[in-house]
């Protein structure tokens, strides 16, 4: 699985930032969604980001990385910094690496290769269902009981998962883009920016609408928008 992971970065000293940028830029499937030289301003905007890890200095005014780490909702991070006397502190607070400064890139890919397998979900040989967090803990979502899934009105980080059965769960700070890489090709699609759907569950469908096969806890029809920036894909994918 070739996953893209998006990453936010976070260090007060602004040419240090901006290597560590180029760096986490050199590194395959590394995203850096934004960097912050301004810690309070990245837990200002932290609940409204899309962000899988964390790469965090600990010596920063006002807020230093520490107590950034302890408000990033159970997402991993790693700490890089120029000194050694955090390092217990660091681990004591399930960091999942401690770089010492100057960064290399070598270091730096070991270290973001700990977050993959941290992140890694288990799946199946078979690939029947892949372990996920959920509300409720850690999930085993069986792909055959998928009907589509939706980002939660009230947090865009989750996402819901609706059943077969008109049951649903939600997921925890996932995007959908990762999920879409871990479903099966030959069974789900994204139809636009917030839904991907069960194909096997299309009841009929049109230009800028579908419709599934099962009716809804009210006993109503479930349509779903259909828009034009995934269209093309999600004809080519049915058509198969």
């Amino acid at each position: 699985m070739n996953s893209t992971l998006k990453c936010i970065l976070v260090d007060d000293e602004l040419l240090g930032l901006k290597y560590l940028k180029m760096l986490c830029e050199q590194i395959e499937n590394i995203e850096v969604v934004k960097s912050f030289v301004d810690p309070e301003l990245f837990i200002n905007e932290i609940n409204d980001l899309e962000f899988d890890f964390c790469i965090l200095d600990i010596e920063m005014p006002k807020i230093n990385g520490l107590q950034v780490a302890n408000l990033l909702n159970n997402k991993p991070f790693i700490f890089a910094t120029a000194y050694k006397e955090y390092a217990i502190d660091a681990f004591d607070l399930d960091a999942t690496d401690y770089i010492q400064k100057p960064i290399k890139k070598e270091r730096l890919t070991q270290a973001i290769d700990k977050i993959k397998k941290r992140l890694q979900p288990t799946i199946t040989a078979q690939n029947s269902y892949v372990q996920l967090n959920s509300d409720k803990g850690k999930i085993l979502l069986q792909f055959n009981q998928i009907l589509y899934i939706t980002t939660s009105a009230s947090e865009s980080r989750d996402k819901l998962v609706y059943y077969q059965d008109l049951s649903d769960l939600t997921l925890k700070n996932i995007t959908l883009d990762h999920l879409i890489e871990l479903l099966p090709t030959e069974d789900f699609a994204r139809i636009n920016k917030r839904e991907i759907i069960n194909i096997h569950h299309i009841k009929y469908f049109h230009s800028e609408e579908i419709t599934l096969d099962i009716l809804s806890k009210e006993n109503k029809e479930i349509n779903l928008v259909l828009s034009e920036v995934y269209k093309a894909n999600f004809i080519a994918q049915i058509s198969v």
